[in-house]
């Protein structure tokens, strides 16, 4: 059977993505960041997952704020860099796994998820630049990707347990699937920031903190969080941080922590990596 071996959570700050592609990694604002993720490429090169599911938000490349669903599945067989308004990421095309994800969407729609489904989708920032964390500048992504997007930006987002309970259904459907298969799922977006109003360049380490300390220890905490309770604590972008919570339920209820890195500022955010192996 397919089983999910490792999560991991990550920022997905466009600027970082912006730095590599620009030749901008080596400069003193940059060269803090890169050097505290030498050990997650260091760690992906040698645990390479057949496909990785990666939970990502679309910044109204893909969607039109009018047309955004809750949980939305990419099953396609290639997924291309979204223009996002300076021409795509010069970044390899994403290459999907149709078979897994077809599978994974059938099992949670007959469980009561209601996905939608999307067989084209362009995939920004969102889900590229994660790939960059971890793999940084290949002539191609060594895994297959399922891009499953969430709704982080328009009322009514869903909530911290609902994600939560969206991962552990996931490897339920992962471990229903008959082939032979390892799979990664990743987490993404966050850490604390906000990006305009009164309260723009907010950050909080001590809640970024405890937040992944609990996805080690204490996983239930982070589903007790209240959309108020991010955007009072994390600013109002900081709500991403809910997809980290699908991540977390698809994995064991004990996981190992093989890595975790927090550096600010990244742009006006906060960035945090966490990489956590399943015991069993």
């Amino acid at each position: 059977m397919a089983r999910i071996i490792a999560g991991m959570g990550t920022s997905h700050v466009p600027g970082l993505g912006a730095a590599m592609d620009n030749g901008k990694t080596g400069e003193p604002y940059w060269q803090p960041l890169f050097k505290g993720l030498e050990p997650v490429r260091a760690w992906h090169k040698d645990n390479i997952p057949d496909v990785t599911i990666i939970v990502y938000n679309d910044h109204a490349t893909s969607y039109s704020l009018d047309n955004y669903s809750t949980f939305t599945m990419g099953v396609a067989e290639e997924f291309m860099p979204a223009d996002e308004g300076w021409g795509p990421r010069q970044v390899p095309m994403v290459m999907g796994h149709p078979e897994l994800a077809w599978h994974i969407t059938e099992n949670l729609i007959l469980n009561e998820f209601d996905m939608a489904v999307a067989g084209s989708l362009d995939v920004d920032h969102g889900l590229t630049v994660p790939l960059s964390v971890a793999y940084d500048q290949p002539d191609v992504w060594p895994t297959k990707v399922i891009p499953l997007c969430v709704n982080v930006i328009q009322y009514p987002q869903p909530t911290p347990l609902r994600c939560y309970k969206l991962g552990q259904a996931i490897r339920r459907a992962v471990e229903s699937f008959p082939e032979d298969l390892s799979v990664g799922i990743w987490g993404t977006g966050g850490m604390s920031h906000q990006l305009g109003g009164e309260r723009a360049g907010v950050l909080n380490p001590e809640f970024d903190t405890a937040f992944m300390n609990n996805l080690v220890s204490d996983p239930a905490a982070n589903t007790r969080l209240t959309h108020t309770d991010f955007i009072r604590e994390a600013g109002c972008e900081g709500i991403e941080m809910i997809m980290w919570n699908v991540m977390r339920g698809a994995l064991s209820d004990n996981v190992n922590e093989i890595y975790r890195f927090y550096h600010i500022p990244v742009s006006a955010t906060a960035y945090g990596a966490i990489i956590l192996e399943n015991t069993d």
